[in-house]
């Protein structure tokens, strides 16, 4: 009886657990909002910013642009456009996955799945956009070309 009592006692706190840690990483930003008012912090071993504790956050950030050219004009295609996959509180393009897109290696199979996604645009151009201090210097970016299509 007593293993019963410890494996229930040890079940209630994991759920009470993933409860509160579920409760505080979405406190401030979807559940005070959702309900128009600040909602109470508990000071347990919880971060500030939630999940984010899992990863490595550094000063500088890099991302992906990809445009698309029509005659002389080049047009910024929406990531979204890209890679529209739809999951429910999950998005791709806000966890950087446009990044591969980067990679040399891969740049011939992203120029095929481009020509066939967007056959509207002549050509692609494949950009890396580096800011180089998302602190200090929010709005400096610097726009390289990575390739072309």
């Amino acid at each position: 009886m007593q293993m019963k009592a410890k494996n229930t006692l040890i079940t209630i706190f994991v759920i009470l657990w993933a409860f509160l840690f579920h409760y505080e990483s979405l406190r401030a930003n979807y559940l005070s909002p959702f309900l128009h008012r600040p909602l109470p912090k508990f000071k347990f071993l919880f971060p500030p910013a939630g999940w984010i504790m899992f990863y490595r956050v550094d000063d500088s950030e890099v991302k992906a642009a990809v445009y698309g050219q029509k005659g002389e004009e080049l047009e910024l295609i929406d990531p979204h456009r890209i890679f529209n996959n739809h999951w429910l509180g999950y998005d791709n393009i806000r966890r950087n996955i446009l990044i591969s897109a980067l990679d040399p290696y891969s740049a011939e199979r992203f120029c095929r799945y481009l020509k066939r996604k967007f056959p509207e645009y002549d050509h692609f151009a494949v950009a890396e956009i580096i800011y180089p201090s998302v602190t200090k210097y929010r709005d400096k970016n610097i726009l390289k070309l990575a390739y072309r299509c």
